[in-house]
C-alpha cells in the first residue's frame, strides 16, 4: 500500500513526459541562405539570385529563417566565403534556430566538408536543391532515371574516407591484409549504378526516338515550348490545346515533357511540346542528365521562347535559355519570342505590339494567344515546299494527307489522275514523293 501513491506519481510523470517530449511530428527544415555579390554580366546576381534560391527552397519545403549576402571578389579556396563571413552566417544560424545553410552557388566536395565541419549543420549548394526538387517532381520512369543519374554523378565525387577504417579482409595465402575499403566499395557501387542508369536512359531515348518516327509518319510539324522556369510555358501550353498540364507558381512544377496536337488558324495541325524549364546557375552535368527530355527541342522545327515580361530581370533570364540551347545544338532553330504575363504589368510598361518573331500576350486571360497561333502558322508555312505532283486518282489517301498537313494551292483532276501543287512540310513532300515511285515503279512491273 505503502508503494501505491509513489508509483501512482511515477506513471503520471511518465505520461507526462511522454506528452511533453515525445513529439513524432517531422520538424521542418530551417534554412539560412547564403549569396555572394559579383560582377557577372549576363547573369542574374546578387539580391534578385538569392531570391531565387528562395523560391527554389520554399519549392522543396524548406522554411527560410535566413539569409546573408557577401560580397566576394575572389573565392576563398576552403570555404568559398572566408572564415570571417563562416562565423557571421554561423551566428544568424544560432539566432534563427536554423538547421541547414544552404548556399547560392556550387560548392567543392572539400568547401562542404569544411562548411559542414564549422557551421556544425548540413550544408547543401544550389545543385543539391534543385536535385531535391527534381526528385519531387518527376513522375516518368525517364524522370526518375534521369534524377537519378544526376544525383548519383553529383554524389560520386563527395564519398568521404568516414568508412576507411572497415576494410574487407583477404582469406588464404597471398590475400591476407587490407583489401577494398568501404570507400571504394561505395565508389564501386556508385559507378556500376551509373552504368545500369546510363544503359537504361539509352533505351529510353530509343522508346523516344521510335515515337518520334511514330509522329513523323504523320508529318505535322513540331513546334517546342522552351523558357526560363516559372516563365509560363504550361499556362501556355493549356490555353493553346487544352492539355490538363499541372500549372502552379512554383519553380519546376512540371519536368516530364507533354505533346499535344495544336490547330492552327489556316486549318493545319502542328505538334506542341511543353518542357522542362532551365534556371540559372544549372550545372552542365544536369543537362548531360536530362538529354533525352530536352531531345524534343533539338528536333523541333519551330521554338516558342517564353518570357515572363512581368520579372525585372526578363532580359537575363531570356540569355540563360539561349545559353542551354547553344548547348544543346538548337540555336539556329527558327524561334519565336512569346512575352507572356503581360497582364501583370501596368498599361504605361506593356511592351509594344508584336511581329512575326515576337509576340506579346497573357497566357493566363488569352489576350494575344490569336496572334501568335497566326505567327505559329506563318512561320511553319514560311518553312514549307512548294510541291507540285501528279497522284492517281485511287491513292486519295495521299490527296488527304495534302489537305490535312499542307495547303492546297491547285488541284484538278485529269484523266483518272489528281494534278495537286501545295505547300507542305519537307518531310511530307519526300514521302509522297517516294511513295509516288514506288507506285510507279509496281505498275512497271506489272506491265
Amino acid at each position: 500500500m505503502s508503494n501505491s501513491p509513489r508509483k501512482s506519481a511515477m506513471h503520471g510523470r511518465t505520461a507526462h513526459d511522454r506528452s511533453a517530449s515525445h513529439d513524432t511530428r517531422a520538424r521542418r527544415e530551417r534554412a539560412v541562405l547564403v549569396g555572394t555579390v559579383r560582377d557577372h554580366a549576363g547573369a542574374l546576381d546578387g539580391e534578385e539570385s538569392l531570391a531565387e534560391l528562395e523560391r527554389l527552397a520554399d519549392t522543396a519545403g524548406v522554411e527560410v529563417a535566413g539569409k546573408a549576402l557577401q560580397a566576394l571578389r575572389r573565392i576563398h579556396p576552403a570555404t568559398f566565403i572566408g572564415s570571417g563571413k563562416v562565423d557571421d552566417v554561423r551566428a544568424l544560424l544560432q539566432e534563427v534556430d536554423g538547421n541547414v545553410a544552404v548556399f547560392d552557388d556550387s560548392l567543392s566536395p572539400a568547401q562542404q566538408r569544411n562548411l559542414e565541419t564549422r557551421l556544425k549543420v548540413k550544408v547543401i549548394d544550389r545543385s543539391q536543391l534543385i536535385l531535391d526538387i527534381f526528385a519531387q517532381r518527376a513522375q516518368s520512369l525517364a524522370g526518375k532515371l534521369q534524377v537519378e543519374l544526376a544525383q548519383l554523378q553529383y554524389l560520386l565525387p563527395r564519398l568521404t574516407r568516414q568508412w576507411q577504417h572497415l576494410s574487407r579482409l583477404g582469406g588464404g595465402v597471398g590475400t591476407r591484409g587490407p583489401g577494398e575499403t568501404q570507400l571504394e566499395v561505395d565508389r564501386r557501387r556508385v559507378r556500376e549504378r551509373l552504368g545500369m542508369l546510363r544503359r537504361r536512359l539509352q533505351e529510353v531515348s530509343r522508346t523516344r526516338g521510335l515515337h518520334r518516327q511514330s509522329r513523323a509518319s504523320v508529318p505535322y510539324p513540331t513546334v517546342a515550348l522552351v523558357g526560363y522556369t516559372n516563365s509560363g510555358k504550361s499556362t501556355l501550353m493549356n490555353r493553346l490545346t487544352a492539355a490538363g498540364v499541372l500549372v502552379e507558381d512554383k519553380l519546376f512544377a512540371t519536368l516530364d515533357p507533354t505533346v499535344r496536337r495544336l490547330t492552327l488558324p489556316s486549318g493545319g495541325q502542328a505538334l506542341l511540346i511543353d518542357t522542362v524549364g532551365f534556371i540559372n546557375k544549372l550545372p552542365h552535368g544536369f543537362v548531360d542528365a536530362f538529354k533525352s527530355t530536352l531531345e524534343e527541342v533539338h528536333t523541333a522545327d519551330l521554338l516558342l521562347h517564353v518570357v515572363d515580361a512581368s520579372n525585372p530581370h526578363a532580359t537575363e533570364q531570356g540569355e540563360v535559355v539561349e545559353r542551354v540551347l547553344a548547348d544543346l545544338d538548337a540555336a539556329n532553330t527558327p524561334r519565336i519570342m512569346v512575352l507572356n504575363k503581360v497582364d501583370l504589368l501596368p498599361p504605361g510598361h506593356r511592351p509594344g505590339p508584336g511581329n512575326g518573331t515576337r509576340c506579346v500576350l497573357s497566357a493566363r486571360s488569352g489576350e494575344g494567344v490569336p496572334a501568335l497561333l497566326a505567327a505559329i502558322d506563318q512561320a511553319l508555312l514560311s518553312g514549307r515546299e512548294r510541291l507540285d505532283v501528279r497522284i492517281p486518282a485511287a491513292r486519295g489517301d495521299l490527296v488527304a494527307r495534302l489537305h490535312r498537313s499542307g495547303t492546297v494551292l491547285r488541284e484538278k483532276y485529269v484523266d483518272g489522275h489528281v494534278d495537286i501543287t501545295a505547300l507542305v512540310p519537307p518531310k511530307l513532300a519526300g514521302q509522297v514523293r517516294k511513295e509516288l515511285v514506288v507506285n510507279r515503279a509496281g505498275r512497271e512491273r506489272e506491265v
